[in-house]
């Protein structure tokens, strides 16, 4: 009997000394990292928000009823059939803040995805090769630099139109900087590491080695310039649709939402301060989202 109750410590302990696997231990960060798991419930609930809308609200986005315009939200007296009240034509202020919400996301989303696309190619390749393709990056990068990104957005917009696609064009083809000079560093360090020298002697095909060695290497800084480029593009298309200048009325956009309200900021002032908390809130979610997901995913294991 002493010689069980003399080891049973023993055995718990090397229980508890059990190295955890990398999935383990990326699981057990993400778990107790405040801002990833405050930024992953807002993003959660504006994405079931975006996807479930038709479901959320039994009103029309578009509908207009000039008889039920200006109606205050139920926290300022008012009905239920109207929970966050209706705007100067009469539309379900929560039915436009949903379906708005597919609006943001997709901007910011699919602008993301075109600069990533664009910014990452010719990092990678820059950070790779480096001399002559190095320079040429290098000086697109600063021509890109130099060109200011909402006076440029504004002007484009303002020659070929509000529409979505334009919009979402406009701002992909102006945010891929930033991931091309931080994979542009990235690569450069992963280019020296051994097994990527011990893939090029033993013959890998240049696309194998860019995919398979360089690439997941750097993924780490691509998803969290990701994230930060689709806050910043969602930022960019509120601005633009509050100047007039990016989605055009009658589509729900936060941005338009905002603008439609500033004429009666004095007396009706929760027609910007609602849609400008919901941008707000997303805007912080995905910064803390990027932020955590950097920690998380740092081989040094930053909490």
């Amino acid at each position: 009997m002493a010689d069980i109750s003399n080891t049973t410590p023993l055995a718990a302990q090397e229980t508890r000394d059990v190295p955890l696997t990398p999935g383990q231990a990326m699981r057990r960060r993400a778990l107790h990292h405040k801002g990833f798991m405050l930024g992953s419930v807002v993003m959660l609930i504006v994405v079931a928000i975006a996807v479930f809308a038709p479901l959320l609200t039994q009103y029309d986005p578009y509908q207009q009823n000039l008889l039920a315009r200006m109606k205050p939200p139920v926290f300022l007296d008012g009905s239920w059939d109207h929970w966050l009240g209706t705007d100067g034509l009469g539309r379900d202020f929560w039915a436009r803040l949903a379906y708005g919400a597919r609006i943001s996301l997709l901007i910011g989303i699919s602008s993301a995805v075109i600069s990533c696309i664009i910014g990452s190619t010719l990092g990678i390749l820059a950070g790779y090769f480096g001399g002559k393709v190095d320079m040429v990056v290098t000086f697109l990068i600063n021509v890109r630099l130099a060109m200011p990104v909402v006076l440029v957005a504004l002007a484009v917009v303002a020659l070929f139109g509000g529409s979505l696609f334009v919009v979402v064009s406009v701002l992909g083809l102006l945010l891929w900087d930033r991931f091309a000079v931080v994979l542009r560093s990235a690569t450069m360090q992963v280019r020296k590491q051994e097994y990527v020298a011990a893939a090029e002697v033993l013959g890998a095909s240049l696309p194998r080695i860019l995919v398979k060695d360089i690439l997941p290497n750097v993924m780490n800084h691509l998803i969290v310039i990701f994230t930060l480029e689709m806050a910043h593009a969602i930022i960019l298309e509120a601005a633009l649709s509050f100047l007039g200048l990016g989605v055009q009325p009658p589509t729900p956009s936060w941005g338009l939402m905002i603008s439609e309200g500033k004429e009666m900021l004095l007396f009706e002032p929760w027609l910007i301060t609602i849609p400008g908390v919901a941008l707000f809130s997303l805007v912080l979610a995905i910064n803390m989202l990027g932020d955590g997901l950097r920690d998380i995913t740092a081989p040094e294991g930053r909490n």
